[in-house]
């Protein structure tokens, strides 16, 4: 997926008022899903993603193990945003994630988190 269309999708997922709106949750959110996940994943996920992106998950800083909560808290910290907002802003960016995604990679990324996290990926049934 070319990286206009993904900016495209999140703003639709999201209701976004603009392009920039959207562009700062994927950011925020790939970093803290890249903080999730170990080195040699994180790159599988960049290399499938929007070059613009990319380094959003590849510069995470050191992988953490953290539940859908913190996930959250995180979120809303770095958007001055509520838990509420933030749980909007993640499933806008992570159901377009799983839109972008091979089935494949997406299995390995929902491997590596507890099953609170699907639903964000638009997948509850996996919770």
């Amino acid at each position: 997926m070319r990286y206009d269309e993904f900016l495209a999708k999140v703003r639709e997922h999201g209701e976004y008022a603009d392009q920039a709106e959207a562009e700062r949750a994927a950011r925020a959110v790939l970093g803290l899903l890249g903080q999730r996940l170990v080195d040699g994943e994180r790159k599988d996920l960049a290399a499938q993603l929007p070059e613009e992106l990319q380094s959003a998950v590849l510069t995470a800083g050191p992988q953490e193990a953290f539940g859908v909560e913190e996930f959250l808290r995180r979120l809303a910290r770095q958007l001055s945003a509520t838990e509420q907002t933030a749980q909007w802003d993640a499933s806008a960016v992570l159901t377009t994630l799983a839109e972008a995604v091979s089935g494949g990679e997406l299995n390995q990324i929902l491997t590596q988190l507890p099953a609170g996290y699907a639903p964000l990926f638009g997948k509850a049934h996996l919770a």
